[in-house]
């Protein structure tokens, strides 16, 4: 069991999981940027009503 595991970890290259973690990196970054952008034009909009 613990080899079967071993091979399933071993089996990407360093080159391919380093993609998936630059990938989720920049997922992560889009959100985080996309609610700041989101709550500063509501911020834009509320103030613009007044």
């Amino acid at each position: 069991m613990l080899a079967l595991v071993g091979w399933l970890v071993a089996a990407e290259d360093a080159a391919t999981e380093g993609k998936k973690v630059i990938t989720g990196m920049l997922i992560t970054g889009l959100v985080f940027i996309s609610v700041i952008a989101i709550g500063q034009t509501l911020h834009w909009v509320r103030h613009r009503r007044r």
